[in-house]
């Protein structure tokens, strides 16, 4: 049945995000714990490491998928294979490898093949019918809920043990691997091979409007991960425990909000939820960093959930909007591929700002960048040719 299928697809993007996340919150103690410094700057290449594997291979597994037809396989292998890197990355300083050129090549394969099995799961539910945006939204509550429960286990893990996030990360993982074969796959079946789909899609370039909006939303996330967490570490003095509950205060309302704000896009459109919760949301970043204390700062998180949860499941709904049946895994590999690189510049970007000019201006270039996409896409949206019910709104569903 679909709502079952659905259910277990966002199980599956749960639970890679879950994995993910458990590790934010002690990056610094992990880091020491794998033979590191404790610095921003190794904090910054321990993240890109694995969205580098994401950015490079989000791509290969979907046009794999679409070529062959199938997807649940390649999320069982991409979930396997995520929990053995986890699993070796918790060994290497057990043996005795403290080497950190061995944990950044051993981070870039992990993130190689689990992107499999997030980049695929979320294609199944494009696949399935009863809405884009309730489908999409059922992947954003997933991502949000995982990254919601992820960040205050993960500190509190880290207090016990800063390896303790990588074995629990791992055995997830091979659960996942296991519940992927109870999902029926309804992929299309096209065989006119991996090139073909994506010369496919290089003819649908509109695609780029919501691949630009994924790259700046996750441009923010990789933010936070490094940036946040060291500022709030830094600027209130907070541990790994605490500093995964603030984290929390824009998850838990980012996971909440999300399917009835997927819900909500299927009837008024992508383009208020997208656009207008874009620019707010660069709006709220700011205030994050302009915060003059901890609770103010608390108050900043929760608004920066929202607003996220509100152009979320809008943005990828479009995608599915604007895509070809027979191209779909291609078409959401490159959104996780813009998605990764956004990622990627946040943390690189994020870092380099707030090492050389400290956390404030880190904040605004991050906020800023968020409100000049919303501002600059606005005619595009207006010229855009979608149908109606998917651009501005009018029945839900199909």
């Amino acid at each position: 049945m679909v709502g079952t299928d659905r259910i277990r697809l966002a199980l599956v993007v749960f639970v890679v995000l879950f994995a993910q996340v458990l590790l934010y919150p002690g990056v610094p103690d992990l880091l020491a714990a794998l033979g590191a410094t404790t610095s921003l700057d190794a904090g910054m290449w321990f993240l890109t490491a694995e969205f580098l594997g994401f950015v490079l291979f989000a791509g290969v597994w979907g046009s794999l998928s679409d070529s062959t037809g199938r997807r649940a396989p390649y999320i069982a292998l991409g979930a396997l294979g995520g929990a053995v890197g986890y699993a070796m990355l918790a060994v290497l300083p057990v043996v005795g490898i403290t080497a950190f050129g061995a944990v950044l090549v051993l981070r870039f394969v992990q993130g190689a093949v689990t992107i499999a099995a997030f980049s695929l799961a979320m294609t199944m539910l494009m696949d399935l019918d009863g809405g884009h945006g309730k489908n999409m939204g059922a992947a954003g509550i997933a991502i949000g809920l995982g990254t919601a429960l992820g960040a205050p286990l993960g500190g509190r893990l880290t207090t016990i043990d800063p390896l303790a996030p990588l074995y629990l990360a791992s055995g997830l993982l091979a659960l996942v691997a296991v519940l992927t074969i109870f999902v029926t796959d309804r992929a299309p079946k096209n065989h006119d091979g991996v090139a073909a789909t994506l010369s496919g899609l290089k003819k649908t370039p509109v695609l780029l409007l919501p691949y630009a909006f994924g790259f700046i939303d996750r441009l923010t996330a990789g933010f936070f991960a490094l940036v946040g967490t060291f500022y709030f570490r830094t600027a209130f003095g907070l541990d790994a425990a605490q500093t995964g509950l603030v984290l929390a205060l824009f998850f838990v309302p980012f996971a909440l909000l999300q399917y009835p704000f997927g819900v909500l896009s299927d009837r008024i459109g992508r383009v208020g939820p997208v656009v207008v919760g874009s620019g707010l949301y660069g709006v709220a970043v700011i205030a994050v960093g302009l915060a003059s204390s901890l609770n103010a700062a608390r108050v900043g998180m929760v608004v920066v959930g929202v607003l996220g949860a509100l152009m979320a499941p809008a943005t990828m709904a479009l995608v599915n909007d604007l895509s070809r049946d027979t191209e779909r895994g291609v078409a959401m590999g490159g959104f996780n591929i813009f998605g990764s690189i956004g990622f990627l510049t946040g943390i690189v970007v994020g870092g380099a700002v707030a090492d050389a000019y400290g956390f404030l201006a880190a904040f605004l270039v991050a906020g800023g960048l968020e409100i000049a996409i919303a501002l600059l896409t606005i005619p595009v949206f207006v010229r855009l040719k979608l149908e109606k019910q998917s651009l501005f709104g009018a029945e839900a569903g199909r």
